[in-house]
């Protein structure tokens, strides 16, 4: 089975049941201050659909975006119309990026103008799952700005389904949880210091989604050992592991992640 039909599971007790893998759109909107090795050109329309296309027939029915993503929420509108149905679709608060910088606000009056606007943007009257676009300063955010009590309002008048954090620390991580639907982990081969908070939801039937899950592990792999499949095998042998978010816009990489994690998910299922 080189797909993920099938293989969708549920996200922690939010009721939505996602693909393991999720397609992130950083690069359907933004080229400038993101962190990848080699350049890129941001698709035009009729190359961001094939993706699209080539995704869902993949299996794939998460996606990921944001308001720091540059254009990426106003495109990704219409370019699913007609195929609401089709997507569980996860956005974020908190960031904006303008100019080439990035500035944050996590006040309750900017929460709401920012799920309002992602809700005109992406042509939805709600949004499956809204993240918390942290600074780093994940506890100081979730204590005392009001943006989780904001979202659990916007929850409750069904503008959006679920809410929680895509955060930087191990203690941001845990609070989110308990106080929300999900966490946004960076968990790859370089990085496992986030994996309590995997542990943690695993006990709590909460989401996790994986962020990062594919930064190089080239350097402590041996030689021949495909890193895809040496990442996938680190993530999904987690059971706290909803899904990963994969950025690529490059249709035979995307293609290879879903057969990779297929295989993997597969495996640890017999």
């Amino acid at each position: 089975m080189n797909n993920l039909h099938g293989l969708h599971r549920p996200l922690g007790s939010t009721g939505l049941m996602v693909s393991p893998l999720g397609l992130g759109t950083v690069k359907l909107g933004r080229d400038q201050g993101v962190k990848y090795p080699s350049g890129f050109t941001i698709p035009d329309d009729a190359e961001a659909r094939q993706l699209l296309a080539l995704a869902r027939d993949l299996g794939i029915n998460l996606i990921d975006t944001a308001p720091a993503y540059g254009r990426s929420e106003e495109r990704l509108g219409p370019l699913l119309r007609g195929q609401r149905q089709d997507w569980v679709i996860v956005s974020k608060v908190g960031e904006e990026f303008e100019d080439g910088l990035s500035r944050f606000d996590f006040s309750p009056e900017h929460t709401r103008f920012s799920v309002e606007r992602s809700l005109k943007r992406l042509e939805t009257d709600f949004i499956d799952l809204v993240l918390v676009h942290s600074d780093g300063n994940d506890l100081a955010i979730l204590r005392d700005s009001g943006v989780y009590e904001t979202l659990a309002e916007l929850r409750q008048a069904g503008k959006i389904r679920a809410f929680g954090l895509s955060g930087k620390t191990v203690d941001g991580g845990l609070l989110a949880l308990e106080q929300g639907d999900c966490a946004m982990v960076t968990y790859n081969l370089n990085e496992r210091g986030e994996k309590p908070v995997l542990d943690f939801a695993v006990q709590q039937n909460k989401g996790i989604l994986i962020k990062k899950g594919l930064a190089s592990g080239h350097a402590c792999l041996d030689a021949g050992v495909d890193p895809v499949r040496a990442s996938f095998e680190l993530i999904f042998g987690h059971p706290g592991v909803t899904s990963a978010i994969i950025g690529t816009i490059n249709p035979l990489h995307l293609s290879h992640n879903v057969a990779t994690a297929a295989a993997v998910i597969g495996a640890h299922r017999h």
